[in-house]
Order: C-alpha cells, then sequence, then structure tokens
C-alpha cells in the first residue's frame, strides 16, 4: 500500500515529537538508587520445609524481626523476634538459628574487616524462654553454635574459645593466637579473598570435637597502606599479603577433644605426599591449601580437601576423629587447574557427590566412601553452573546449567543414575533456585534482556509455578518514559571462536550515519559479561552514552566461562594475551561494519578489565583511541599468590608469562587517551599498581589522565564517590572519544 506523502511526513514528525518527550537518563538518577530492582529478601528455610524467615526492618520504628511466613502462600503466619521485645539491644544485622531452631544468635555492632569478614557483639536468644545471653563483651569472629545449642564457639583475637550457655563459663581452645603471626580458626586474607570463606572450624555432628585449621603467616612478607582520613597525620594499615611466588601462611589441621580439651594435629602428609611436585620438599613451592574442611555423614569422619599450591592436584582426605588417621579417597588433577566449589555432598550411607571438569565440561559425578565412581550423572557439551542439593526422599540432585545455551541457565532435576532428567523452568533467560529445606518448593528468579527480575514459587517435583511472588512491573513502567534502548545479544566470529556479544546502540540509531564504539569488558578467567538477563547498573550509564551518540558493545573472549575447559582454561600461564588479541580482533571486526567509525574505538574496564583496557590501548593502539582502567593490575607480580599462581604459576617458574604481558613493559606504545583511575586504601589490587604504571608512562614521557580516591578500597564507593568517578569517566569520554 502506498501512503500520501503528507501522510509520512505526518507520521515522521509525530514520531519525532514521541521521541523528543521521552526523557534522558542522567548520572544522579542512576546512582541514588531511582532504577534499582526490586530484589527478594534474604529468606532462610525452616526444617518443616513449609515455611521460611526473613529479616524485617521498620524504617519508622527502627525495630528489626525474625517473621515466619508459608511457601504456599506467601502469608506471614507469626514472629519469632522482634528488637521491641528486647530491650537490652536497639536492632540486630544479622541471625543464625541453631540445628533445632529452639535459638538463635543474634550479631549486633558489625564492623566490618575485609570482603567477607567482620566483628561483632553476638547474643543468643532463646525463643520459649525470652532470654537473652550476651556471647562476650568483646567484639568477636564467625560464632556457632554447638550442635545441641549448649554451647557457642567463637575467635577473638586469633585465638578459639567456647563459651557454655548453661553455666556461662567460656574455655579458652587456643593460646597461640597473635595479629599477624598465628590465626586459629579463622582465615588469612589471601583464603579469604579467593577461597572465599572466613569461618575455619566445624563442630563435627555430635559436639564432641572441634576440627580447625591454624595459619601460621609468620613468615608472609607485609603490605601497608597509609589511610589519611581527617587527622593531622595519617594512619598505616598493615596486614599480612602474600603476593605471586612469595611465603604463604603455613596451614595446618587440628582437632579439639572438647571432653578432655586437648587439640592434637592431624598428619595429613601420612595420607599423600603433598610435595610431589617439588624437587625440594622444604622449598617455598611446597606448600600446600586446605581450601575446605566438612563432616560427613559419619560423626567422626572429616572430609578435609588438601590441594598442591600449583593448583592442579586436589585430594579429598577422609580424617578418622577418633585416632586421627587419614587416607585419600579422591584425587582430580589437571593440567590447568582444578577448581574449588562448595558442591561436595554426603548422602546417608556417606557416599557423595562431587563436581569436576574432568571430561572436559562441568558435570556432576556420584561416588561410594571409599572414593569409587558409581556414576557420572550429568554429561554433554554444557556446564552444571550450580549445585543445588541433593533429596533422599526423592532420590533427585537439583542443579542449575546451560543446557540451553552459555547466556542462559535452566533449573533441572535428575536421578542418582543420571536418568530421568526434568527441566524445572520455562522461560529463556537466567533462571536460579533457592529450595526449601525438604526440596518440596524452591523460589525461582528468573531475568532476561527484556524482563527484569521476577520472583515465583514452584513445585520441586515438576516445577509447576504455584504463585507469583513478586516482579519488577513498576520498574518496567518507568522505563518506558525514558529513551532506552535494547541491549542486544548476539555472537561474533573472533580468531575462530564464536564469541558472546552485547550490543546498545542509539535509540535513534541511523545505520547510514558511523558513531563511536565504547567496549566493556571484564575477561577474567571463568567470568561472564554476557548473558541474557536485564540492566545491571552500568547498563543505564551506557543507555545515556547512547543517547548522546555512542554505540557501547561487550565481547566475552577466551578465557571467559561456561563455554567448557579448554576455552576457558586456554589463557593457563598467559594471561592477557588471548583476551587481549580477541578484543583487539573484535574491535576490528566491529569497525568493518558501516555504522561504526573505526577511528573511534574506545574499551574500559575494572580490576581484571583494568589490566585488560591498559593492555588493549599499548598493544592495540592502531585500533584503540582511547581507554579507562580502574584499579587495574598492572603487574601480576604485584597481585596474591592463590589467585595469580593458579593461573600463572610462579614468577621464577614463568617469568616471561608474568612480563610479557604486564602493560609496565609497553607503555612505549601508547599513542591514544588513557585515563588510570584507583582507590587509595585497595587491599585487594594495591594501588602499587597504579603507581608504577604511573612512574612507566612518565619515564617514557607519555601523556595520559589519572585520578586517585583516598582511602577508597577496590569499590571506590561511599557518599558522592561514585557519581564523581561516573561523571569524570563520562566526560573523559565525550572529550576523547
Amino acid at each position: 500500500m502506498k501512503f500520501p506523502t503528507f501522510l509520512v511526513a505526518f507520521l515522521i514528525a509525530t514520531s519525532s515529537v514521541l521521541q523528543a518527550q521521552k526523557k534522558q537518563v542522567s548520572l544522579e538518577e542512576i546512582w541514588s538508587g531511582a532504577f534499582r530492582e526490586e530484589r527478594l529478601q534474604s529468606l532462610q528455610s525452616l526444617n518443616n520445609g513449609e515455611e521460611y524467615v526473613v529479616l524485617n526492618r521498620d524504617r519508622n520504628s527502627g525495630s528489626v524481626s525474625i517473621d515466619v511466613y508459608s511457601y504456599k502462600s506467601g502469608e506471614k503466619t507469626r514472629t519469632l523476634v522482634n528488637s521491641t521485645d528486647i530491650p537490652e539491644i536497639d536492632s540486630f544485622q544479622a541471625f543464625k538459628f541453631s540445628k533445632n531452631e529452639n535459638k538463635v544468635l543474634l550479631s549486633t555492632e558489625v564492623e566490618p574487616i575485609y570482603r567477607r569478614s567482620s566483628r561483632e557483639i553476638f547474643y543468643v536468644y532463646d525463643i520459649a524462654s525470652k532470654k537473652l545471653t550476651k556471647v562476650s563483651d568483646q567484639k568477636i569472629q564467625e560464632a556457632s553454635f554447638s550442635p545441641d545449642a549448649s554451647k557457642i564457639a567463637y575467635v577473638r583475637d586469633n585465638n578459639i574459645y567456647i563459651f557454655d550457655l548453661n553455666s556461662g563459663e567460656t574455655k579458652q581452645v587456643t593460646s597461640d593466637g597473635e595479629i599477624n603471626s598465628v590465626i586459629n580458626g579463622i582465615t588469612d586474607w589471601v583464603y579469604e579473598e579467593e577461597f572465599s570463606f572466613v569461618k575455619a572450624f566445624a563442630w563435627n555432628p555430635t559436639g564432641e570435637k572441634i576440627a580447625y585449621l591454624k595459619f601460621d603467616e609468620s613468615e608472609v612478607p607485609e603490605f601497608s597502606m597509609d589511610l589519611f582520613g581527617k587527622d593531622l597525620y595519617p594512619s598505616q594499615h598493615v596486614f599480612k599479603y602474600p603476593k605471586a611466588g612469595e611465603s604463604n601462611s603455613k596451614v595446618s589441621l587440628h582437632m579439639y577433644d572438647v571432653a578432655s580439651s586437648a587439640s592434637q594435629e592431624v598428619d595429613l602428609e601420612n595420607a599423600v605426599d603433598l610435595a610431589s611436585n617439588s624437587a625440594d620438599k622444604d622449598d617455598v613451592f611446597s606448600a600446600y591449601y586446605i581450601p575446605r574442611i566438612e563432616w560427613t555423614a559419619d560423626p567422626m569422619q572429616l572430609s578435609v580437601q588438601v590441594l598442591n599450591r600449583h593448583q592442579n592436584d586436589l585430594n579429598l582426605i577422609f580424617v578418622n576423629a577418633k585416632d586421627n588417621s587419614s587416607k585419600v579417597v579422591l584425587n582430580d588433577t589437571d593440567k590447568a587447574y582444578v577448581d574449588i566449589t562448595d558442591n561436595l555432598t554426603f548422602l546417608e550411607d556417606n557416599s557423595f557427590i562431587w563436581t569436576s571438569e574432568k571430561d572436559g565440561w562441568n558435570h556432576i559425578y556420584h561416588y561410594d566412601e571409599s572414593g569409587k565412581l558409581l556414576e557420572q550423572v550429568t554429561e554433554g557439551d554444557w556446564e552444571v553452573t550450580n549445585y543445588y542439593g541433593y533429596d533422599p526422599k526423592s532420590k533427585r540432585i537439583f542443579y542449575q546449567s546451560t543446557e540451553n545455551g552459555s547466556v542462559n541457565r535452566d533449573v533441572y532435576s535428575i536421578r542418582l543414575n543420571g536418568r530421568s532428567k526434568t527441566r524445572l523452568t520455562e522461560k529463556e533467560g537466567m533462571n536460579s533456585a533457592d529450595f526449601s529445606a525438604d526440596f518440596s518448593y524452591f523460589i525461582n528468579s528468573f531475568t532476561s534482556v527484556n524482563t527484569p527480575h521476577v520472583y515465583t514459587l514452584h513445585r520441586a517435583k515438576d516445577g509447576k509455578q504455584v504463585r507469583e511472588i513478586t516482579n519488577n512491573a513498576e520498574l518496567l513502567k518507568k522505563v518506558e518514559g525514558y529513551d532506552f534502548a535494547p541491549k542486544e545479544l548476539s555472537t561474533i566470529n573472533v580468531n575462530g571462536n564464536d564469541l558472546n556479544m552485547w550490543m546498545i546502540k542509539p535509540s535513534d540509531f541511523d545505520e547510514n550515519k558511523k558513531y563511536p564504539l565504547l567496549m566493556f569488558q571484564y575477561s577474567g578467567p571463568g567470568s561472564q559479561s554476557v548473558s541474557n538477563s536485564y540492566f545491571n547498573t552500568n547498563d543505564y550509564w551506557y543507555q545515556l552514552l547512547a543517547n548522546k551518540g555512542y554505540i557501547i558493545a561487550c565481547v566475552d573472549g577466551r578465557g571467559t566461562g561456561f563455554k567448557g575447559a579448554d576455552f576457558k582454561k586456554v589463557t593457563y600461564q598467559e594471561l592477557g594475551k588471548y583476551e587481549v588479541e580477541d578484543q583487539i580482533s573484535a574491535a576490528k571486526k566491529l569497525g568493518e561494519r558501516n555504522y561504526i567509525d573505526s577511528d573511534r574505538i574506545g574499551i574500559w574496564g575494572w580490576s581484571y578489565g583494568g589490566f585488560m583496557s591498559s593492555n588493549a590501548i599499548l598493544k592495540g593502539n592502531e585500533t584503540f583511541s582511547m581507554a579507562i582502567a580502574v584499579a587495574p593490575v598492572t603487574s601480576w607480580r604485584f597481585y596474591d599468590t592463590v589467585y595469580t599462581e593458579r593461573y600463572m604459576r610462579t614468577p621464577q617458574e614463568n617469568p616471561t608469562g608474568y612480563d610479557e604481558n604486564s602493560p609496565l613493559n609497553h607503555v612505549e606504545k601508547l599513542k591514544g587517551d588513557y585515563l588510570l583511575i584507583h582507590g587509595g586504601g585497595d587491599d585487594n589490587v594495591h594501588l602499587q599498581n597504579t603507581m608504577r604504571m604511573v612512574e612507566e608512562l612518565v619515564q617514557a614521557n607519555k601523556q595520559f589522565d589519572w585520578a586517585i580516591y583516598p582511602d577508597r578500597n577496590h569499590g571506590i564507593y561511599g557518599g558522592n564517590t561514585r557519581l564523581h568517578l561516573y561523571n569524570m569517566m563520562t566526560d573523559f569520554i565525550l572529550e576523547k572519544l
């Protein structure tokens, strides 16, 4: 049908008016939380499997309560604890139930230490009697109920203590704890950061024993940071931080007998020659890690995961708590490295579930108590991305995987023998589950590029939806009023691989125009930045940039995750080589598109992404005209042992791998505009990285821009800090790209 010319003109004019009526997003809106998604509050299933509890806060009164809700109806059924009923405390920030749920540990006056650790004042609240008992007058760490809830074990000043709730007496378990020297029962900095746990002790199921780790960090080099604050003189934070190739803590396993008050070290080397990969058993490389301890279904049998320093040889060891004898039941090795997970699960007969990449993809395995393989439960060219647990009633395992594509996630159940697999989610996108204690229900969290998070309740046996809990319809309605463009998912063939990519174009995109391109990436081993999920905070910033005439794209190159072990581990011993090659090649390929200005391609990233963007503008100086690096690693020699050596081995063994891909050694190649940003109080990626980069650039007589945020950590936030940071980056992009 042919439209009259005046009608076509009218339609174009009307469209332009409607477009003009759309609001333009601002950085102030973004960082004030105007587009924050409604998330389901953190909930905890009760033992009955029919109810869950939520920590609720009343903003008007300031009171806090632990409220009970029905899974099936979503209705509140009762309140277990309310701070208004406890005159001794004003509020509490977190809670932990005893095993039988008759007592609750209340956490108050929380003082953060590092990423996962904190010191707190703890109280025990007896739900029936409403009696409140203070555990210690001093701030303590990782308070934990004994199985019968008669005692509390905790750590104070690097020593373990036991508080008896009946007698009120406190017993000291260890006495050699010393700051920056010996740690009992909690992890050192590098374990907390890279193995993702702090509590390094565990009651056995009958409360007779406590297994704990001891860290002797006396030989670990110290790192110091100046914190400027507002006083006349700065303060200095000094802590143990093992950089690649340097001495780690010497970690040992100990067994404490509650009745006799005696501790004994467990000889793990009696079970396996843990230093077999080292020519000299006493050299620095012979040290090993104990990244997990967990009691088995047998109350007198402890499982211990022991990993060699190269992190390519993992032993699962069973320790008999009666005589502290030990034996290896499973050995998992890899040419590159073995990832540590929390997936180990013991069944009633003490057989166990384990996940491994040994067939090239991450899958679930079932072993008997002796370590004999009973079944590879899942298999295929896809990854198990989350293991939710095992239901002994239905004899089914619940997990999440990429069976529907690496940018998607679905939830499944499967029998122990690998048969009768059932897909429990239907919508294409990112699905994740939170199961009730008895695996009768699960709450599904769903999102896609077009849908902010929707939370629904489902039956675990078949995935049938019971009810919708909450959605983000209000957010969708709000963003309709803004001039936003969709996030487009696709793939791009680079260096022989189909790489996942998303792209955001200006809302008034015209394929006959040429646009500057800004690329974002993280690119760290096993990571994922391209997924079928809704906007995060940075995506709203990208919408702001798109409205100003930029195209933004993100490509997950080699080394990223969820496409098999070979794809992920190709970067082994050469971090920054293949990932950078892929970003440069992707930029060149995108620059060939007729709507992208190949002379105006920029790249930015944070942390590992800052390492990448720095390398990209140096090694890809003919491709990238601008780069922003936030909190970047500039040499892996400066980063910690556990993370760095997992992917690079030590600098002593692999000096060229460290140096050839270090931005410090390529500064003379800088041609474009470069902005370098760091937090002065970054305990993770130290400011040293940026200061060394600055010195190398200065000595090479290269001009660049840089900014330091005093006392800010790796996240660079607090007050107006994030807003200031993004204003600065926006101005830099608008001026330079």
